[in-house]
């Protein structure tokens, strides 16, 4: 089907198995790129929060400034806003909000941050405008995203080229755009923005403890999540395939000289 039948339908969805993943990323692994902006007093909004750990991390760093994390689902805000109260961080609050339609004010955030939120939107140029007006003239407006065309492995399972020949197919039937990255710097200066800095990160995985979490993740997830849904209900794969693909993830994770490398831009 095409893409705009999908309009923003989060490919991964909200499977245990993703969010182990999302509850992984702190601001040292994830958002590093920010951390001489994220100084004590600064107000920070984060959209697309998930369940909350990189937030958590910028809502310590900018204290006593506010920092707001807002996602569209509510199950998800409710686990994020669970985790603050444990952490018992008490400058953060969790909120159900619209990336396209943020119920801030003008220039009411010295920072805008999303992470890994671009690429799953259908209209990621309207959601930045967005966030520059939030962010306003003085603000900051701070995205990654990574580019799953560039991601690559080591050993050369054939299984995980038809992960990522399905994966791609399934993320652009969704309305969004899984090679986000190479295209940040585009869609900023499309957006209006004059003064825009870019750069890049990694993620690798290559320890055994690595892999055994990476590779385990994504067998479950090609199996089980909202992505084996979608690649099945639109004929991108039928369960055969996925099953093949969890099995690829598995003897991905089983290499010993196994190596995967994910690039971000920023």
């Amino acid at each position: 089907m095409a893409a705009a039948q999908h309009p923003d339908r989060y490919t991964h969805g909200h499977h245990p198995s993703v969010l182990a993943s999302h509850e992984w990323r702190t601001v040292e692994n994830s958002a590093a790129y920010l951390l001489p902006q994220l100084r004590p007093g600064v107000r920070v909004l984060d959209v697309g929060s998930g369940p909350g750990t990189i937030t958590v991390d910028m809502a310590r760093l900018v204290a006593p400034g506010q920092t707001i994390g807002v996602d569209a689902s509510a199950e998800i805000v409710a686990k994020a806003q669970a985790l603050a109260t444990e952490e018992g961080v008490d400058n953060l609050e969790f909120r159900v909000d619209d990336a396209y339609a943020l119920g801030a004010a003008d220039g009411s955030f010295d920072v805008v941050h999303a992470h890994q939120v671009l690429q799953h939107l259908g209209r990621p140029i309207d959601a930045l405008r967005e966030f520059g007006r939030v962010a306003g003239a003085d603000g900051i407006v701070a995205a990654r995203d990574v580019d799953y065309e560039g991601v690559i492995w080591y050993p050369q399972v054939p299984a995980l080229d038809t992960w990522i020949d399905v994966y791609l197919r399934v993320h652009r039937s969704n309305g969004g755009e899984p090679a986000a990255g190479r295209r940040l710097k585009a869609w900023a200066a499309q957006a209006g923005f004059t003064h825009i800095e870019t750069s890049a990160s990694v993620w690798v995985f290559s320890s055994p403890q690595e892999r055994a979490w990476w590779g385990g993740s994504w067998a479950e997830r090609a199996v089980a999540s909202q992505f084996a849904e979608h690649a099945i209900e639109r004929g991108i794969a039928d369960r055969a395939t996925l099953e093949r693909i969890a099995d690829g993830w598995r003897e991905w994770a089983a290499a010993e000289d196994g190596w995967l490398l994910m690039p971000h831009a920023e």
